[in-house]
């Protein structure tokens, strides 16, 4: 009877077993939660939990494809993971859960590091900020640091939206206007902001002034003007294309057109055609466009030696990034620099001995002692606006001892070698004897030479020379004359404002 019972339970000890082996194989599935984005020096957590699992389990947090970031002890409740928030913290994170001889990973959940914004404020192309009417202006808004960032602008304290204005335009952390108009002009600010669920951390620049200026006062002289002929001349000028101005000249060859200017904007494209009664011309194209002052200015600085090596005068150059009609004006010590035709008996001048040339944009010190040293800087600003913001350069030390002036320069470029004077006795003399030494030494040889050679004339018997065929030597190639074609030249003259456009 025992027997019989006992094969009874073999079977069932059997499928027992094999459920237990088969359980065994089965991996965990867990599942991890936590934060997709956090922010810089914040505290999150990390829970992971193996529903499947009926017995205690053992948590591992993984980064990165497998690197051990934190364990947890073996529980039967989920596994939290709290985490510190650092600029190294970014990446993938997954869970690992251990229980009973099975294991099993999790999905993978990404944590993006979102660093807080701070002292954002506003800049400006084209700076200064102050344009003509139907010119374009972008404002950027920078910060020093911050990531995952969103951007608001306030225009006079009022949010700017795609609705404002049609001529605004919001890109990125951008605010663009295509065409100025007075009514932009104002007072703006730009905030920067990110946001962590519902969290957000946002900064304020301060206000950024915007100046636009009417274009309608300005009006540009073109000159129309042909190099022969004989008056009356009839001059036209056109606008892309379009006559907008008709001048019989009967005592010149020129003619001068008003044409309405807005600075920094093209104007079109124009030529002059000139009619007289045997022939008609029409000039090259010239574009109409007067660059507002902008960009770097930097001042360059170069001394000038005498033959002797002394130090005589400097030269500083203002270089100018873009401007059609710049005024430079110069300054020593943060003291503005008399003009070049400033004249005034009773009063002295801030330096009397340098000179300005090439429309000031030059300044050379023609005297170099200690009164001249100090820090000069240029400025510039457009001609036609004498209330416009000044652009100014660094300032650069330009600093003369009287062990400077009698020094030797340090270095000679390519370009400007100084030549060498012979300014003692001593030396004329010793080359002078060198010379003659030489020129002894040459008759001398030439005699001993001619002496052997007569010798050997005596003693051996010329050979006779075969003759050799004359080569023809090929003739100097002519060099034919290039053509001269009568062509209409354009010239823009950008002194005193004026266009000048050349027929």
């Amino acid at each position: 009877m025992k027997n019989l019972q006992t094969l009874h339970l073999l079977p069932i000890l059997a499928l027992a077993s094999l459920f237990v082996e088969i359980s065994g194989s089965i991996s965990l599935h867990p599942v991890l939660t936590g934060p997709d984005k956090a922010f810089l020096g914040s505290r999150v957590a990390f829970r992971c939990i193996a529903p499947d699992s009926s017995l205690p389990v053992a948590y591992e947090l993984m980064r990165d494809s497998g690197v051990l970031f934190a364990t947890a002890l073996e529980s039967d409740q989920p596994a939290p993971f709290f985490l510190k928030v650092t600029a190294t913290s970014e990446g993938s994170y997954q869970c690992r859960a251990t229980a009973g001889g099975r294991t099993g990973v999790s999905n993978s959940v990404k944590l993006s590091v979102v660093i807080p914004v701070s002292h954002p404020r506003v800049t400006s192309e084209p700076f200064p900020a102050v344009v003509y009417e139907g010119s374009p202006l972008v404002l950027s808004c920078n910060v020093a640091k911050g990531s995952h960032l969103s951007y608001t602008w306030f225009f006079n304290k009022k949010e700017v939206t795609a609705s404002t204005s049609p001529f605004l335009r919001l890109n990125g952390n951008k605010l663009v206007m295509e065409k100025a108009t007075p009514e932009h002009a104002g007072s703006y600010y730009c905030m920067a902001w990110s946001s962590v669920q519902d969290i957000k951390r946002f900064s304020s620049s301060t206000d950024f002034q915007v100046t636009v200026k009417e274009g309608g006062s300005y009006c540009g002289n073109v000159t129309c003007w042909t190099t022969r002929g004989s008056p009356p001349v009839n001059f036209s000028l056109l606008l892309d294309d379009k006559e907008v101005g008709s001048v019989t000249a009967t005592e010149s060859l020129a003619a001068w057109f008003p044409v309405a200017m807005v600075p920094g904007l093209d104007m079109g494209v124009a030529r002059c055609r000139v009619n007289s009664e045997v022939q008609e011309l029409m000039s090259e194209p010239v574009t109409l466009v007067v660059v507002p002052v902008r960009g770097d200015v930097e001042v360059e600085v170069e001394y000038l030696f005498r033959a002797d090596s002394k130090m005589a005068a400097a030269r500083l150059s203002c270089q100018i990034g873009r401007g059609t009609f710049p005024h430079v004006s110069w300054l020593l010590n943060d003291s503005v620099l008399p003009s070049e035709t400033y004249v005034d008996s009773h009063i002295q001048p801030v330096l009397s001995h340098y000179a300005l040339t090439d429309h000031r944009r030059t300044l050379f010190l023609t005297k170099l002692g200690p009164e001249e040293s100090g820090y000069y800087r240029c400025r510039v600003r457009d001609s036609y606006d004498e209330s416009g913001p000044w652009v100014e350069s660094a300032a650069v030390l330009v600093r003369v001892t009287d062990r400077t002036l009698n020094s030797m320069p340090r270095a000679t470029s390519s370009t400007e070698t100084t030549p060498r004077v012979l300014t003692t006795t001593t030396e004329v003399i010793t080359i002078a004897f060198c010379c003659f030494l030489l020129l002894s030494l040459a008759v001398g040889v030439g005699c001993v030479y001619k002496m052997f050679d007569r010798e050997r004339a005596h003693a051996h018997i010329a050979p006779t020379n075969p003759s050799y065929e004359a080569l023809p030597l090929p003739g100097p190639t002519p060099v034919s004359g290039g053509k001269q074609a009568d062509a209409s030249s354009a010239d823009c003259d950008v002194q005193s404002q004026t266009v000048e456009v050349t027929v």
